[in-house]
């Protein structure tokens, strides 16, 4: 089962970032992110991009996500109470597993803490992946 989850997963984690990496394209070209850190400029890319419908083949597998994550939460994060690790956590892992739109939607519905926390983190993780790219120096 997880095999034929795979691709699914893969194309909408594809086209994600296809479409996060138009944002930052834009997003560099806004006068008020002149001079800002690639990171800021992933991060306000994160917020401006529209959620998008998963597959519901996507959100309905379980696709494993083995090391993923070594130490996923923005430094900030480190004293704060487990649950809202646990939260933040459970949103890297979502962005993972259905897609960043997904996850971007679903963490719009948490504290503003939270919902920062999860686009630090996620703009960490995607940071070299862009980079790679070409997308971001």
């Amino acid at each position: 089962m997880a095999d034929q989850i795979q691709p699914v997963f893969e194309r909408a984690l594809e086209a994600d970032i296809e479409r996060l990496s138009a944002e930052v394209k834009t997003n560099r070209e806004h006068p008020e992110m002149h001079g800002a850190s690639t990171h800021e400029v992933i991060k306000q890319s994160l917020k401006t991009v529209s959620p998008q419908q998963q597959a519901s083949d996507a959100q309905s597998g379980q696709v494993p996500v083995q090391n993923v994550f070594q130490n996923p939460l923005p430094d900030y994060a480190a004293n704060a109470p487990a649950e809202t690790k646990l939260e933040i956590e459970h949103l890297l892992e979502t962005a993972f597993r259905e897609g960043i739109m997904s996850a971007n939607a679903k963490a719009s519905n948490s504290s503003p803490f939270v919902l920062d926390a999860f686009h630090d983190a996620l703009a960490g993780k995607l940071y070299p992946e862009l980079k790679k790219r070409g997308i971001v120096e």
